[in-house]
């Protein structure tokens, strides 16, 4: 079933060469790995009720295949805390360049990391862990090792970024739980396996942890060009 998905996923976004943060989530689904619970709709009466069953706050964010990197576009807003904002904000990402859906889904506080693959043309697939969110690329701090990953590879991984003591927890502050984040890391590294042929890169970020789970927040697949 899984192998099946991923064709078909893979079919459909070669157009566009990378492939919807949606699919990207359903494949980690399929892999048994942790995602927000989320509706995919354009009805503001269906994301509402997904916000009102869900409690709150949540993170709305515009689906389109002119939009590769939603921050640079305002695509995605964080902490919405009413069904005023929520409407107000679904109404603006609406109007955005080829916006096709809205993706509603529950907000999560923790540990941002980032977690990846790319296709490297001497070693094949690698998987990159290190500290995530907006800030990456200004603190550059990964770990890097071949996949398929083994649980005792995660560790190695977490012990080599200069940050270590954020993922392990210090100074009375909760760590992240290593048996989640061991069992996302091994799960993504065999899924990224199966998809070797067809992508180029692999990114979730940020993937959010906390001492009970870690979360896949955001995701996008590079495919490789033909």
């Amino acid at each position: 079933m899984l192998k099946k998905n991923i064709k078909e996923i893979m079919e459909k976004s070669k157009l566009s060469g990378w492939v919807l943060e949606p699919d990207v989530k359903a494949l980690m689904k399929l892999q048994g790995l942790d995602i927000p619970d989320f509706v995919l709709t354009n009805s503001f009466e269906e994301a509402d009720r997904f916000f009102k069953k869900s409690g709150g706050p949540v993170v709305a964010k515009a689906v389109s295949k002119k939009i590769l990197h939603k921050t640079e576009h305002d695509a995605v807003v964080t902490g919405i805390f009413s069904s005023g904002q929520l409407k107000i904000e679904m109404a603006r990402l609406q109007k955005l360049e080829g916006c096709e859906n809205i993706l509603v889904e529950q907000m999560i506080k923790g540990i941002e990391l980032i977690i990846g693959a790319k296709n490297d043309y001497q070693f094949g697939a690698v998987t990159v862990l290190g500290i995530g969110g907006t800030s990456v690329e200004i603190y550059n701090d990964t770990a890097i090792r071949m996949a398929p990953l083994k649980p005792g590879d995660v560790y190695s991984m977490v012990e080599s970024l200069k940050a270590k003591e954020i993922v392990k927890g210090y100074r009375g502050r909760p760590g992240v739980n290593m048996e989640k984040l061991t069992h996302l890391m091994v799960g993504f590294s065999c899924l990224i396996m199966e998809m070797e042929d067809d992508i180029e890169s692999v990114d979730l970020n940020p993937v959010i942890c906390t001492k009970d789970r870690c979360v896949i927040a955001d995701a996008r697949i590079m495919l490789q060009r033909s």
